[in-house]
């Protein structure tokens, strides 16, 4: 018979694992979700790894050692996702508007359309201690 302190200590368990589960399992979908090709034959993580090839050519040392310090406050675990999604998006625009090398302008364009709202307030703090002026980019903040 389980009493006492060692039926909680199993009940516990069973409702940490449970849980942690159901949290792999969301991060685990949204992957596959990620991974889903759309109506054009490509997957978001598709496109993305397509604007990183095509304009890797664009990138200036410069710009680089730039994006990585803006993705620096992001957890390790994450930073490669992060760095990876931001770039894409940054490729995006370069190859919408046909630019010639990536500069300033597009990486902060670039990183702000590619974070999520709930993590531009970080954002603003980075830009603010790297003094980015951030002015001319409100209208993307919205």
């Amino acid at each position: 018979m389980l009493d006492g302190w060692f039926l909680w200590f199993i009940l516990f368990w069973v409702v940490v694992l449970i849980t942690l589960f159901f949290i792999g399992g969301f991060f685990m979908f949204r992957k596959f979700l990620k991974r889903m090709p759309k109506q054009d034959g490509r997957s978001d993580l598709d496109w993305e790894e397509h604007y990183v090839n095509e304009t890797r050519h664009l990138w200036q040392k410069r710009e680089l050692e730039l994006l990585n310090e803006l993705v620096s406050p992001v957890p390790e675990l994450f930073r490669d996702v992060a760095r990876q999604k931001i770039a894409g998006k940054i490729g995006e625009l370069a190859i919408k508007e046909k630019s010639r090398t990536i500069d300033l302008d597009l990486v902060v364009r670039g990183y702000i359309l590619a974070t999520p709202k709930r993590d531009h307030k970080f954002l603003r703090k980075k830009a603010t201690e790297m003094k980015i002026d951030l002015d001319p980019y409100e209208d993307l903040f919205a």
